[in-house]
């Protein structure tokens, strides 16, 4: 007989449902009462659990940040050298980024409203993660395996590809005429990703 998945904890319901609220409606429009109301407890309980709403919205933020380190890290264990390891990382992001829009909106009202709470901490989070993965590029690119490129340049590019797409969905539904969510277009993205990169690395 198969095991049946646990349910949520109170405490991980409260993290899924504060980074949805966050998402749709910001910081400022997203009260404790509503996040605890929605979960289906009262906001002493949810303030035992989170002594803030700052609280709340730094460990929803972090958590989903600390999937994404985990992913990538999975991906980078094997292979170890030139292209198969970057399409592995690329392949996770996009799957990731896909996966949890609402973190996506999360990084992008912090972005529009210029990291006034943690998208300045994001980028000092992601900075061993870039300087790893800078070190990969150089390694590679000295090795003859990726043709030379400035490594920073390359992952902002990545990076801004994969965040765009997925924080401008109603607008690339409206200007594409199509479903920027359905599988097979999600799947030609996913593939024009790939090969972008391909084709700027390989020799």
């Amino acid at each position: 007989m198969a095991a049946t998945a646990s349910p949520p904890s109170t405490r991980d319901l409260i993290l899924k449902v504060a980074l949805h609220r966050f998402a749709e409606h910001g910081y400022d429009g997203t009260s404790l009462n509503d996040i605890a109301a929605e979960v289906g407890i009262r906001r002493p309980s949810l303030l035992h659990h989170f002594p803030s709403k700052e609280a709340l919205y730094r460990e929803a933020f972090s958590a989903s940040l600390k999937e994404w380190y985990a992913l990538v890290d999975e991906a980078i264990w094997e292979p170890r050298d030139g292209w198969a390891q970057v399409d592995r990382v690329l392949t996770a992001s996009f799957r990731f980024f896909m996966e949890n829009p609402d973190f996506v909106r999360v990084v992008r009202r912090e972005a529009l409203e210029g990291g006034s709470r943690l998208g300045y901490e994001l980028g000092v989070a992601l900075q061993p993660l870039l300087a790893r993965a800078s070190g990969f590029f150089e390694k590679e690119m000295n090795a003859g395996r990726f043709r030379r490129q400035d490594p920073i340049q390359l992952m902002v590019t990545g990076y801004g590809a994969l965040l765009s797409y997925f924080s401008d969905l109603p607008f690339l539904e409206a200007l594409l005429g199509s479903d920027p969510l359905d599988p097979a277009v999600l799947g030609a993205r996913l593939e024009h990703f790939r090969s972008l990169f391909r084709a700027a690395l390989e020799p």
